[in-house]
């Protein structure tokens, strides 16, 4: 954005003056290197106690956290199991036993077909779905949120549309703080491009108005299940 000439005259009085206090000089070759430096090192802040405790359990601590913010939480084995824990999630909900998810290779694998009248649709959201499912890229213990990466294999309207969110969260993949997750994603992608966002989610939608009264469901998800599971 550019500056009007009274605006663009001031900040460059106020930063000719900082750097004179400061002994700089523009395009100083060693602050720029000692900068670029800092940048290349990305120095990182210090982690929570409650997370950075030695012997702190990460899975416990995300359980824990998630919990405390209205959302249901269940460990599995494997994907064998979770076909069953959805179906009975959503019985006890009173839900139809249908739901949509993206193109995620492990979502895609489970198997539905031994639960009577299942239906799985598969791509985005559509306005009638009452159940989304999709795949955490990595869960954060620190708060007890769930990272999802947009795109095909998880399409972002699944967890804003449906009145029901189901997430399954690798156990492999629970780390202790934000950090931790944005180094993971800047790793395993490399070279190739960032999603275009990254969801954070730390239950179901909720809200208060101005008398301080919580109304769930008014921007997302009323209800929200995340399901831990240990084969990934």
């Amino acid at each position: 954005m550019s500056l009007p000439g009274g605006a663009r005259a001031s900040r460059d009085s106020i930063l000719s003056k900082i750097r004179a206090s400061l002994g700089a000089t523009p395009n100083d070759p060693a602050r720029l290197a000692a900068a670029e430096k800092r940048l290349m090192a990305k120095p990182r802040a210090a982690a929570p106690q409650r997370v950075a405790a030695s012997g702190t359990d990460l899975v416990a601590r995300f359980t824990e956290e998630l919990q405390r913010q209205l959302a249901t939480v269940v460990a599995t084995a494997g994907a064998g199991d979770i076909p069953a824990v959805i179906a009975g999630y959503l019985r006890a909900n009173n839900q139809p036993l249908r739901l949509r998810h993206g193109n995620d290779p492990y979502i895609s694998s489970l198997d539905f077909a031994g639960i009577p009248d299942f239906e799985t649709l598969k791509g985005r959201a559509a306005p009638d779905d009452s159940t989304g499912l999709s795949a955490a890229f990595a869960g954060i213990a620190e708060t007890g949120t769930m990272a999802l990466t947009s795109g095909a294999d998880n399409p972002v309207t699944l967890g804003f549309l449906p009145d029901t969110h189901i997430i399954v969260v690798p156990r492999s993949r629970i780390v202790a703080t934000y950090e931790d997750a944005f180094a993971l994603l800047r790793q395993e992608r490399g070279p190739t491009p960032m999603p275009r966002t990254l969801n954070l989610i730390s239950g179901p939608s909720r809200t208060a108005d101005i008398g301080g009264r919580i109304v769930i469901g008014a921007h997302g998800p009323r209800r929200l299940l995340a399901i831990v599971t240990g084969d990934l």
